[in-house]
């Protein structure tokens, strides 16, 4: 019998069938049937892989609904959702529900087939995950967004909204927060997911080599240019580039990408024909573009193409609540790919990781887990096996910042946008801290989400995404996370 299983639901017979043959053409055992009762039921099977959720006699959103089950009860499992009919709505719905893949009728085979073999096995999804800066991040093994804090399931949710948009998306946070598994996971959920997301680090292109890297050169264009070369941005063409470093760019280079942004075509170095360029783009930075903008360092025409929609990601020490699920997640992850047996942490360890500043974010956490791992004499990680730093770390209250308007997002986060609690942190009235969040434009996350969505679809139906960009900066600000 072969290794793995593909499920397959769909009432239409026709449609069925067509669906068997394109999942056979895979090393794996196809099951089909029409009757959702009896998917859940054959999801008993370890070696089921991938299921493929088509319509069924229980109505139009009996896909979406079993979908909900399947992923509460199987967090890796792979999920194709074919909708009809489809909707925008419903393709938000998917991608919270925990969807890998969205299929709107009618259905395109091809694309459908290249999902499947994206998909399954699970073994090849782990390959994709590690394939480096060019190519496709996905898979049901992919990097995961873990937390519950409040601020996660606002990101979680204001993610799988923007992602079904094509909207340029700037992400800000320190060092370690997770800059790049957002990228990773907006054009994961993207309608490119199929295609490129192609990682350029901005900070690691020197000037003189802007050009060929980017854009590619033609044979002949220097010397050694025997062959031509594509350049980055055309290797992501169908697909989402990533522009890690932004904020480190030379002001040449700047000019250089912000072209790139308004014509969307490249002309390769000793090249006279300019070339389409279909990309979304995602930038981010670890840097205050503002202040950039303000000391003449970074180009405003620049900062205002790339500031469409805003994700700044709070530093690990305002997330405390997420640091267990974080520990217990990279622990079991490197257990399973060491074979050693660590049960957790004692509870004076945990404590001990809880109260640390964590000024490395989840990056200096994950490292941690894994040198841990390594000299751990016990089944269970003491105190004793942690670092000096963490081991006499006291439980402190959080720097308050010198900036006013980073002060009131101090006080919000710390209180959990408490307000009132938030006023009296600042030594405030209620009224002076509505009007300083007026005045700094600042709202909470759950607040701006139907705004969002609205805006998102506004902008797409007209095509005009610096519309968007306009009146969401000019009516909220930046959209704080």
């Amino acid at each position: 019998m072969k290794e793995s299983v593909i499920l397959i639901m769909e009432a239409d017979a026709t449609l069925r069938t067509r669906l068997q043959a394109l999942a056979g053409r895979h090393d794996c055992t196809v099951r089909v049937t029409s009757d959702p009762p009896r998917l859940l039921r054959a999801l008993h099977d370890s070696r089921v892989g991938l299921v493929i959720l088509g319509s069924s006699s229980a109505g139009p959103d009996a896909g979406l609904e079993l979908a909900r089950q399947i992923r509460l009860g199987h967090s890796t499992l792979a999920i194709i959702l074919l909708a009809h009919p489809s909707s925008e709505a419903l393709a938000i719905a998917a991608l919270k529900a925990g969807v890998d893949d969205y299929f709107p009728s009618p259905f395109d085979l091809n694309a459908l087939q290249a999902s499947i073999a994206h998909w399954f096995p699970p073994s090849l999804a782990r390959r994709h995950d590690t394939a480096g800066a060019r190519g496709t991040v996905g898979g049901p093994h992919a990097p995961v967004m873990i937390g519950d804090s409040p601020a996660m399931r606002a990101m979680r949710a204001s993610l799988a909204t923007v992602a079904a948009t094509e909207s340029t998306v700037l992400i800000t946070g320190e060092t370690g927060t997770g800059k790049e598994l957002v990228a990773q996971y907006l054009h994961r959920h993207s309608p490119r997911r199929a295609q490129p997301l192609v990682c350029i680090n901005c900070a690691a292109i020197p000037d003189s080599l802007l050009e060929s890297e980017l854009f590619g050169y033609e044979r002949g264009a220097f010397t050694g240019a025997q062959t031509p070369k594509v350049g980055q941005l055309q290797l992501a063409n169908g697909g989402t580039v990533f522009l890690d470093e932004i904020g480190d760019m030379s002001l040449y280079a700047q000019a250089k990408i912000l072209r790139v942004l308004e014509s969307r075509e490249v002309v390769r170095l000793g090249g006279t024909r300019p070339l389409p360029l279909d990309v979304r783009v995602i930038a981010a930075t670890n840097r205050d573009l503002q202040h950039l903008v303000q000391q003449d360092t970074f180009r405003a025409d620049l900062y205002f193409r790339l500031h469409v929609v805003h994700f700044p990601l709070p530093p690990l020490r305002e997330r405390p609540d997420d640091i267990p699920a974080l520990l217990t997640h990279y622990l079991r992850e490197r257990t399973e790919q060491t074979g050693r047996v660590i049960e957790g942490f004692t509870d004076e360890a945990m404590a001990a990781l809880c109260r640390y500043a964590w000024p490395g974010n989840v990056r200096e956490l994950k490292h941690l887990v894994e040198s841990t791992l390594l000299t751990a004499s016990a089944a269970r990680i003491t105190v004793t096996d942690l670092p000096a730093a963490l081991r006499h770390s006291k439980p402190e209250e959080l720097q308050e910042p010198q900036d006013e308007r980073e002060r009131v997002l101090w006080a919000l986060r710390t209180t959990h946008w408490h307000r009132s609690m938030a006023a009296q942190k600042l030594h405030w009235s209620r009224m002076t801290l509505y009007r300083k969040m007026v005045k700094y434009r600042i709202v909470r996350p759950e607040d701006t989400l139907s705004l969002l969505n609205l805006l998102v679809v506004f902008s797409n139906l007209l095509g005009d995404y610096s519309i968007f960009t306009g009146f969401w900066y000019g009516s909220c600000g930046t959209f704080v996370v």
